[in-house]
């Protein structure tokens, strides 16, 4: 019985380096090819790479057959910035210091919660002709699944989420909109939390994004300045 070969690709943002021949040698997966572009784009956001650079060694990327062809374009790739990094990663504390359940109400008026805080496992966002905004940047998680129930009726509700939080968007609309843009598909490894999204827009939106937190450079933002040079 033949056992299967390590995968050098654990489920983290980037690859992990291996010297096992036959770990090597196999087929490079969809996933993980995908986690490498996104290093990659990390490394470019972080101005460790130029742009020229990222075009050539996404064609390598996306032309590599083996794990061992995608771990030499990381291989390649200078150290992050300590600074860059930090802001990388969602601060995560004990379940123990996480409140179970929290409520954020927006009555014909606007309500918003920002800045530093812990997220409650279950936040029930309710917006009735008002507005709520819910920014989760510089928030700190519980680790594994955060329950987010968002209700607009003739309002709206914004769900702002840093990179290295997963989402998934179970949400609904009637003559509305709940739309999820937000969620990092690459954060899998188990110490990444998860925001579960579900509720109802009636007559109203709930919207969600990604977005770094204030004063990290962002992909678009580095492009931006390229250009501007």
């Amino acid at each position: 019985m033949h056992s299967s070969p390590p995968n050098p690709f654990p489920p983290a943002r980037a690859p992990a380096r291996t010297d096992d021949p036959q770990a090597l040698r196999a087929a490079a997966t969809t996933d993980e090819r995908e986690r490498v572009v996104d290093a990659l784009c990390t490394h470019f956001a972080a101005d460790t790479i130029s742009a020229d650079q990222l075009e050539q060694l996404l064609d390598r990327v996306y032309a590599a057959e083996s794990r061992g062809a995608l771990l030499a374009v990381i291989d390649e790739m200078p150290p992050l910035p300590q600074e860059f990094t930090a802001r990388q990663a969602p601060l995560l504390v004990p379940p123990s210091d996480v409140p179970e359940r929290g409520m954020l109400l927006a009555v014909m008026a606007g309500s918003e919660r920002k800045g530093s805080w812990i997220v409650p496992r279950h936040l029930k966002v309710v917006a009735v002709m008002g507005g709520a905004v819910v920014d989760l940047r510089h928030a700190r998680f519980g680790p594994g699944i955060t329950e987010i129930e968002a209700y607009a009726v003739m309002g709206g509700i914004q769900v702002i989420l840093p990179p290295g939080v997963r989402c998934e968007s179970f949400g609904a609309a009637f003559m509305g909109g709940f739309e999820s843009k937000a969620g990092d598909a690459s954060a899998l490894h188990p110490s990444q939390p998860i925001v579960r999204l579900s509720g109802l827009a009636i007559l109203g939106g709930v919207d969600s994004k990604t977005s770094r937190p204030s004063g990290s450079p962002g992909r678009d933002g580095a492009r931006r300045g390229r250009r501007d040079r």
